[in-house]
């Protein structure tokens, strides 16, 4: 596909506000892998504000030169592309650090002072952004002491709380997470940030849907079959053992990421694309999706956990045998589900999701699958059956879309063939390597919280899971592990669309 000459330039937007991002757990994983060179890609498309600083606050007695080496050293392995040594320089010199304790009350007047000097280095104008990239039971506890100095007040200035996933573990947790949260900070300062809705095929889906009249008109029950979704992924629990033993593969992938998937191809037309617009129709999507009863999760739901295989060539473990993980765990690995969502658009449209960890490809995709055409043109010919039309947006590793359609093969007898014409964003507009948090931390900076999960929309995604955490902990499974690794799953996931008369598909092509 050719592209067009007159699309290819791409508006930047504004820069951020001035401000300055705090970060706490500024020396973990997160910050060093994502947020920094993030942070750093930003700067060198001109999309941070020259009044910007940061403020790293972890628990490591480090000074501001210290702290600002250590970066420099994690840059040199985790930058998603050349470092140019002057912009670097002049990046650097806004880093600061602040040592404490994130339950420790002294911090924080500390950290306020510390905010207030750099007020006047930077001319920030007061605004901050909180970064929590912590383990979730200091979410409410840093918002409280934020709240007690002051930082979250806003006048002429704006304050703002940026919080990863996961928010909560169950429906209850995130009720609770959800009222700390609000009795120190309103809806409009609160950012729950899903790295997921960074990728640019993510947010594509809006501009498919409602900027493309072919598209929209056929996008419902009448031309659509079903819709599948799947996040699929070649990598184990790698060093996260802890935290994954405990959580699992539906709570780590379904309320969250899964989710705003499925509000994003489901929803209603915004009325604009304000961010409560758009969220208002997500959530209306999601409080749409039926509630499966005890007996429906053993139908419609399926579980799996991997065994040892063979992936790229190499063996690799079993997730029991993975560090940090119990010997004996029934924790879930794989998740599939067949949803169903109770409004006029999709009534009788299956939704089918997927994701699991050490499958055999790593892609994540949308499939939507129309209405197969009448075959009764075709009775008198060779043809047996005909091939379904899909709609495929590939989300990651590489972004774009494909449509599947048949045509007619070369030769005088009337035979079909598959026919993929693809669009790949790297080949129509070019890339720029990024980390995905790119989108979403200059989003913090101007106040746009559109892809922001808010809190009717989280604690929506939990109720939908809600059944099954209950169902499988009451029956905990006898057969795992039940999918070697290197496979697509356990068998039951192929026959929960079997019985329908449908099959996933499983490659990218």
């Amino acid at each position: 596909m050719a592209p067009n000459e007159s699309a290819l330039p791409r508006a930047t937007g504004k820069p951020g506000d001035p401000c300055v991002m705090v970060i706490f757990g500024v020396t973990g994983d997160l910050t060093k892998r994502k947020l920094f060179p993030a942070l750093y890609n930003l700067a060198r498309q001109d999309q941070l504000s020259r009044e910007f600083a940061v403020v790293g606050v972890s628990r490591s007695p480090l000074s501001d030169e210290e702290f600002r080496k250590r970066v420099s050293d994690d840059m040199k392995q985790f930058a998603t592309g050349e470092i140019n040594p002057d912009l670097w320089a002049g990046f650097v010199r806004k880093l600061y650090y602040v040592a404490g304790g994130f339950d420790d009350k002294d911090l924080y007047p500390k950290l306020s002072n510390a905010l207030k000097k750099i007020d006047q280095d930077h001319s920030t104008h007061g605004n901050y952004v909180f970064y929590m990239a912590t383990a979730p039971e200091y979410f409410g506890s840093i918002s409280e002491q934020l709240a007690a100095v002051g930082l979250l007040d806003e006048n002429a200035h704006w304050r703002r709380l940026v919080v990863e996933k996961p928010f909560g573990h169950d429906l209850d947790s995130a009720r609770t997470l959800n009222k700390q949260l609000l009795q120190f900070a309103d809806e409009k300062q609160i950012y729950r940030i899903d790295h997921y809705l960074g990728k640019e095929t993510v947010q594509n889906i809006l501009a498919l849907r409602f900027a493309n009249g072919i598209f929209e008109p056929i996008w419902n029950r009448r031309y659509i079959d079903h819709v599948q979704i799947s996040v699929a992924e070649t990598v184990g629990v790698e060093k996260r053992g802890d935290y994954y033993d405990k959580a699992g593969a539906l709570r780590d992938m379904v309320p969250n990421h899964l989710m705003q998937l499925v509000s994003l191809t489901a929803m209603e037309p915004p009325i604009s694309f304000r961010a409560n617009a758009v969220r208002d129709e997500q959530a209306k999507a999601l409080h749409a999706i039926q509630l499966m009863t005890s007996e429906e999760v053993l139908h419609r739901t399926v579980r799996g956990q991997y065994g040892e295989g063979t992936l790229g060539g190499q063996r690799v473990p079993a997730y029991r045998a993975e560090e940090k993980v119990d010997p004996q765990s029934k924790t879930e690995t794989f998740v599939a589900m067949k949803l169903l969502i109770d409004n006029w658009r999709w009534a009788d449209v299956p939704f089918y999701l997927r994701t699991g960890k050490r499958l055999e490809g790593r892609h994540t995709h949308i499939v939507i699958q129309f209405r197969q055409a009448p075959f009764i043109l075709f009775r008198d010919t060779p043809v047996e059956n005909l091939m379904p039309n899909q709609l495929i947006i590939h989300i990651q590793p590489e972004e774009g879309i494909s449509l599947r359609f048949a045509a007619k093969l070369p030769g005088p007898a009337m035979r079909l063939g598959a026919v993929d014409m693809d669009f790949q964003y790297a080949d129509y507009f070019g890339t720029e390597a990024n980390t995905g948090y790119e989108r979403l931390l200059h989003d913090c900076m101007i106040g746009d919280q559109t892809l922001f999960q808010r809190a009717d929309m989280v604690e929506a995604g939990w109720c939908i899971v809600s059944p099954m955490l209950d169902v499988w902990k009451a029956l905990p499974p006898r057969n795992f592990p039940n999918y070697p690794a290197g496979s697509w799953g356990p068998e039951e996931a192929d026959d929960l669309l079997e019985r329908d008369g449908r099959h996933w598909r499983n490659s990218e092509k």
